[in-house]
């Protein structure tokens, strides 16, 4: 057999490690993931309702050993009920949307209060640039899937909702048990 060369080196947490231990570290299965219904300070509150299931990386800061470590952005998906949605909101770093199954309304919002509104379905993807406000609302009858990917920033610090008091409490859902 051909010996082969890896042309970039590891990272040093995994210098030496075999790779059965690396598939055991960084795979995980849809399964095996645990909806957090409480992940986010919003999600406590009815119109807001969503289950987070991590997979890279943890947006919510919340205990979880199951997540695949992730150094430079987080992976999630969402799953997001009729009639609820998210917060206007920022973060510091790009957020991605990309609805795996069903439709869903993002907005964009000004700090004005103007708001732009884009109908995404199956398939559809929307990058969400940082400092702009933005969010998203299923508002039709069936339940929606997406993925959500964040960039991680200089600080992981939660989400920066436009709302005074949401963000005055937006480490709330640290502090609720499942």
């Amino acid at each position: 057999m051909t010996e082969l060369v890896a042309r970039h080196p590891r990272a040093p947490e995994l210098v030496g490690v075999p790779i059965e231990e690396i598939a055991k570290r960084y795979v995980a299965h849809f399964k095996d993931r645990k909806p957090d219904w409480t992940a986010f300070s919003d999600a406590l509150i009815e119109g807001w309702r969503r289950a987070q299931h991590r997979f890279i990386g943890n947006t919510s800061q919340k205990p979880d050993d199951r997540v695949i470590p992730g150094d430079h952005f987080t992976l999630s998906i969402m799953y997001v009920p009729p009639g609820q949605g998210n917060a206007s909101h920022t973060h510091e770093v790009e957020e991605v949307f990309f609805v795996l199954d069903g439709s869903l309304t993002v907005f964009f919002e000004e700090q004005d209060g103007r708001r732009l509104e884009v109908n995404l379905g199956r398939w559809d993807c929307v990058s969400c640039p940082a400092g702009v406000i933005h969010g998203y609302q299923n508002n039709s009858v069936e339940p929606v899937y997406l993925q959500v990917m964040l960039g991680k920033g200089r600080n992981m610090d939660f989400m920066g909702y436009a709302d005074d008091r949401l963000y005055r409490d937006r480490d709330r859902h640290t502090k609720v048990d499942e």
